[in-house]
């Protein structure tokens, strides 16, 4: 159950960061102004401010995310001398890459 909920977190989160998500903000700000005017004040404002400010900055750390992960990719290609499930830890979900990275703290202590 809770791997199912982390899995589904995960991927809304991935989510969030395209285009589509956008999309989705606009249409719903849209149908908000269509069919009730009336409740759009400065809270409603506000509010839809706020959800597009959540998904440019959920944009920007997915796309450094995204171009860290390659770098890092790159650089172990590059060293040859990498272990190989290195190469798809970010497959994994955000726990069980802190449990490596804690496992590895511990090795070198």
């Amino acid at each position: 159950m809770m791997e199912s909920i982390r899995q589904f977190l995960t991927r809304v989160g991935e989510v969030a960061a395209t285009p589509g998500a956008f999309a989705i903000w606009f249409l719903y700000f849209c149908f908000w102004l269509i069919f009730d005017r009336s409740s759009f004040d400065l809270h409603a404002l506000a509010t839809m401010s706020t959800w597009a400010m959540t998904l440019f900055i959920q944009r920007a750390t997915h796309r450094d995310t995204q171009a860290i992960q390659a770098k890092l990719d790159e650089l172990l290609r590059a060293t040859g001398d990498a272990r190989e499930e290195l190469t798809r830890i970010d497959e994994q979900q955000p726990e069980e890459i802190e449990k490596h990275r804690s496992s590895q703290r511990d090795m070198n202590r």
